[in-house]
């Protein structure tokens, strides 16, 4: 991702922060602190940028590998007007068995569980009422990513000024997901789940200063920030009190195997961290880790992730027992789900991007290396059954894909009958990630540059999060048909454009009947998958 548009909007936001001061800027009271943000004067947009939602989750506070808590009562007025250091990430992006954007130029820091609201305004920063309010929550395999570039300002224009935008932080790799019995014992597993959990229950005491409406979240996340959003979705066994947010959406659902936090895989993770952190010989690894430098942390984040096998990613959430009860694919099949209605967006092809496309191997041999506890048996019916897709690095790229983000998809979806939405963005390439363009183009055009298209696709999602109904348009005009719910026929709404002319292709389609029956298997194996 370029960082220039990134520099022009911090340069606008101080800008636009100067001008407001000699008007006098917009402040909230959040009762702990006071912010004062800024309002883009060119859209009567405010920004309040890097806002404290937790207190810092350092080792100097014992807070390391902690639940987080409430922030510390702050004097003055506190600036909002700059974009908040970003968390610790475990990959340069660089890494050949990483496949991960290269890392922005933003500083790291163990404290760094800020958020960003932006929400429509009039020229003296004073918020419209009773909103609906998007939290989103960045990808980046829960080792990598940040709020920054991800504008608000985008989503609240595609929706007419409808809806106010919440951009969170979460702790990533060993500082928000170090799993082992000895977390459960004296700390506290999936901690980056636990800022999200926080930040959602942040908005729900806060939102309504910047004109939202508790009452009308929706939360909505790509790739590990979908694979989130899953997350909440079952956690506390479907029965979240209260209730957080009514809508979900997934872009790219990401869903990698997910143990029990003591199992062979995690327990073997934990000791790795231990070593790579000299404290095998301490008597207690934990309490040592406590006190490790948090950059010697951050080494052995990247070291330990750059080790693993191209594509995959090892510190992600496990099943602690108490937020996360089960495997997510048995929640979702026994629709243990929190929230009201989903809207779920898959690309062509996810799997792509994961799989060294250097490496020749089979379907059946690359599943074995994906999921450890395959046998010949299963490994045999992974090659039947992708078989007949095209040649054979195709049908790795589709083992990769499905397994980890399109079938977990289904499962989503047949969680929330007569309530749920699929859609396909299938613009070539139609690879990981590449929608996101369509929705947070922060200042840059997409690659199709086709209005009634971007238009039809960004407003599927702004009129769900305010109708949770992608019919109910913000802007009738749109070409978008109308949606089914998926369990009409198993229908999807396809993005796409023609070949030759370059014309929005957008029309629903019928879920292949082979593609379901591999996701079946796939189901049938969660218990080796770990899904």
């Amino acid at each position: 991702m370029s960082s220039f548009p990134i520099l022009m909007r911090l340069c606008t936001v101080a800008a636009t922060a100067l001008a407001a001061a000699a008007q006098g800027a917009p402040t909230v009271n959040l009762g702990y602190a006071q912010y004062q943000g800024a309002v883009n004067a060119a859209n009567n947009i405010t920004h309040f940028l890097g806002v404290r939602y937790a207190a810092a989750p350092l080792a100097t506070g014992d807070l390391r590998f902690r639940a987080p808590q409430p922030p510390a009562t702050m004097s003055g007025v506190q600036q909002a007007t700059a974009e908040p250091a970003q968390c610790f990430q475990a990959s340069s992006g660089s890494s050949p068995t990483n496949p991960l954007a290269p890392r922005q130029t933003i500083p790291q820091s163990e404290d760094c569980l800020f958020l960003n609201v932006f929400y429509p305004s009039n020229a003296a920063g004073a918020p419209l009422k009773n909103l609906p309010t998007l939290v989103w929550i960045h990808g980046g395999g829960y080792l990598a990513g940040s709020a920054n570039g991800f504008d608000g300002e985008d989503i609240i224009r595609q929706s007419n000024r409808g809806v106010v935008v919440v951009v969170i932080q979460y702790r990533l790799g060993v500082f928000g997901f170090l799993p082992g019995a000895a977390v459960k014992k004296n700390g506290s597993l999936n901690a980056g789940l636990l800022d999200q959990d926080f930040a959602l229950r942040w908005v729900q005491q806060h939102i309504t200063k910047f004109g939202g409406d508790p009452g009308k979240v929706t939360i909505w996340g790509e790739s590990a920030g979908a694979g989130s959003v899953l997350q909440h979705l079952v956690a506390n066994g479907g029965q979240t009190k209260p209730q957080l947010f009514r809508g979900a959406i997934t872009s790219s659902s990401f869903l990698p195997s997910q143990y029990r936090f003591d199992d062979r895989i995690p327990e073997l993770l934990f000791s790795e961290f231990v070593n790579q952190t000299n404290c095998a010989t301490a008597n207690d690894a934990l309490t040592c880790l406590r006190g490790v430098a948090a950059t010697t942390l951050e080494t052995a984040n990247t070291n330990i992730n750059s080790a693993g096998f191209f594509g995959t990613f090892v510190v992600v959430p496990v099943i602690d027992g108490d937020f996360i009860r089960q495997r997510p694919t048995v929640s979702l099949a026994q629709r243990k789900v929190n929230g009201k209605a989903l809207l779920a967006v898959t690309n062509a092809f996810e799997g792509t991007v994961f799989v060294d496309q250097n490496v020749m191997t089979t379907a059946a041999q690359y599943s074995l290396n994906l999921f450890p506890n395959f046998g010949t048996q299963q490994a045999n019916t992974v090659g039947a059954l992708y078989a007949g897709l095209g040649n054979q690095q195709f049908q790795v790229n589709a083992v990769q894909g499905e397994s980890i983000f399109i079938c977990p998809t289904y499962d989503l979806l047949n969680a929330f009958p007569g309530r749920s939405f699929k859609g396909e963005f299938a613009i070539p390439p139609a690879l990981h990630g590449n929608d996101i363009a369509y929705y947070f183009p922060n200042g840059n055009a997409p690659p199709f540059n086709n209005t009634a298209f971007i238009n039809a696709f960004a407003q599927s999602f702004t009129s769900f999060i305010i109708n949770l109904d992608p019919n109910v348009k913000v802007d009738p005009a749109t070409i978008t048909p109308h949606w089914n719910t998926f369990n009409v026929g198993n229908t999807e709404m396809l993005f796409n454009k023609t070949a030759n002319t370059n014309e929005p292709v957008v029309h629903p389609i019928t879920t292949a009947g082979s593609l379901l029956q591999r996701c079946s298997f796939w189901d049938s194996v969660g218990n080796l998958t770990a899904q």
